[in-house]
């Protein structure tokens, strides 16, 4: 521990290496019912809709995109979008998460149109466009990623999801994912957003081509940017998915997962909530995840195309997520992004 309480770098790597499992669990569970006393776990019903598949980073983890003039490019016309947002509001959806590959040749204004149609057309949040996104727009326009943030959120977008975040060290970036942003310009574009208003998650994918000391690196990289702007709503953790990639390895276990998971809930001690990931590790690790540090379940995912192009397929509806929970003794409570209850 460091002198005013937190957990340092030290003690976090011993107990990510040295602590026992089951022990380790326990004091992750303890520091979620301090920050949630109440037996309520969330989830959020929004829907993944890749606005189009056409990217030239070509990261080395990524079984989804495809290069521009593949005949499997696409990019979705107004018509789609429509279709997907009018089914998600049907099932009762509140938001919908966009995002997409660096596509060469769509300028800002595309994005600012899709935005101004849908917040015209639909009474939903809109949680779109993560950081390698935004800086590869600033790029294209020859302006700052600050002008970026700007210009989208006056076209409607409303919040921030923390993709592209992988591990936040760049000697990893530079082997999986060597066009695309910096760690720095990550974190960079998060404190612009955070400091124009707007509310963003967090994420880390583990388990690909880091050193395990590299993914509390990361840890303590958001916790720094956290104190600095308390614009982060929740953290997700999870694992890489290695099949039809260009990384061969075995994915990572259930405990390597868990693990991971209480060591965010230690350090990540400013971060209020911790979501689950029942997409990569399947329904009933999710619920062991409520256990070691997790209080939200997270999306319900009408629709996920990333993890699914890597061969991993888990669907749940909402009657299940919400019988999971049930079963795991907490109480199933239906969120928006910024953690505010649905329908109470």
């Amino acid at each position: 521990m460091s002198d005013n309480g937190r957990l340092d770098f030290d003690r976090a790597w011993d107990l990510y290496n040295n602590a026992d499992f089951h022990e380790l669990g326990r004091m992750a569970h303890g520091v979620r019912i301090e920050k949630h006393p109440e037996p309520v776990v969330s989830y959020v019903v929004d829907r993944n809709i890749n606005y189009s598949n056409v990217c030239v980073c070509g990261c080395r983890f990524c079984a989804f995109f495809r290069p521009p003039g593949h005949p499997e490019c696409y990019v979705l016309g107004k018509s789609e979008l429509s279709s997907k947002i009018e089914e998600t509001l049907s099932l009762g959806g509140t938001q919908i998460l966009m995002q997409g590959g660096h596509h060469p040749d769509l300028r800002l204004s595309f994005y600012e149109d899709m935005l101004r149609f849908i917040k015209t057309s639909f009474p939903i949040h809109v949680h779109s466009f993560s950081p390698p996104e935004i800086v590869h727009f600033a790029r294209l326009e020859g302006i700052s990623t600050g002008e970026v943030i700007s210009r989208l959120r006056a076209a409607g977008l409303d919040s921030i999801p923390g993709g592209g975040a992988e591990i936040l060290v760049d000697c990893v970036r530079e082997r999986v994912s060597p066009r695309k942003c910096s760690a720095g310009e990550w974190l960079a574009v998060m404190e612009e957003a955070h400091n124009q208003g707007l509310r963003t998650t967090a994420t880390m994918m583990f388990g690909h081509e880091e050193e395990p000391r590299h993914r509390i690196e990361h840890l303590f990289a958001l916790r720094g940017l956290q104190d600095r702007t308390g614009g982060f709503t929740a953290f997700i953790p999870w694992a890489f998915q290695p099949q039809n990639t260009a990384i061969s390895r075995e994915p990572e276990t259930a405990v390597s997962y868990l693990r991971l998971l209480a060591v965010s809930r230690l350090v990540l001690d400013n971060i209020d909530n911790i979501q689950a990931s029942w997409v990569t590790m399947g329904p009933k690790i999710a619920q062991l995840a409520l256990f070691f540090g997790a209080n939200d379940f997270g999306s319900t995912m009408i629709e996920e195309n990333v993890v699914a192009a890597a061969g991993v397929s888990f669907r749940l509806s909402i009657d299940e997520i919400r019988k999971i929970i049930e079963s795991a003794g907490f109480d199933p409570r239906q969120r928006t992004m910024a953690y505010k209850w649905v329908g109470k």
